[in-house]
């Protein structure tokens, strides 16, 4: 009998011990399982905002490439702009070069016309000859002829 309630003694001992080894070990998996609901909740809620985060991303760049078009059609207008700009200046200058080129002749012949003007005052001031004999006409009219000049430009 000693040996009976010895033993059922240590089978309590052994049974309570037991029994809060489960104790504790249901209290460690009840902690997992609120660690492991936490690290759920956190790991949906990464997941949210990591979705939002590439939706602001693809966003970003729909609207970056918009822009880019965008201002590569306002490159390609002002580059137009600019190749037109610079035909016509190309075509200003050979307009100018033309009435550069028609002045110098002009001038030339100013000149020309200019000099047979002194050589004819100098030979009516020292020649005796009167201006009625070298025009017979009572009112002399005078034509101008321009010539057609080429430019080379």
């Amino acid at each position: 009998e000693d040996w009976y309630r010895a033993r059922c003694a240590r089978l309590h001992e052994r049974a309570a011990r037991s029994q809060e080894a489960v104790r504790a070990s249901r209290r460690e998996a009840g902690e997992c399982r609120r660690q492991l609901q936490a690290r759920l909740a956190e790991m949906e809620s990464l997941r949210g905002a990591h979705q939002s985060l590439e939706r602001q991303l693809r966003e970003l760049e729909e609207r970056h490439s918009a822009e880019a078009a965008g201002l590569q059609d306002t490159i390609g207008q002002l580059e137009d702009d600019l190749r037109n700009t610079k035909n016509e200046m190309a075509q200003h200058l050979r307009e100018y070069q033309d009435l550069l080129n028609v002045k110098m002749a002009l001038d030339i012949e100013i000149a020309a016309y200019r000099k047979l003007l002194e050589g004819e005052e100098t030979l009516f001031s020292t020649g005796s000859v009167g201006l009625s004999a070298l025009n017979p006409l009572p009112s002399p009219t005078y034509s101008f002829q321009p010539r057609g000049f080429s430019s080379s430009t």
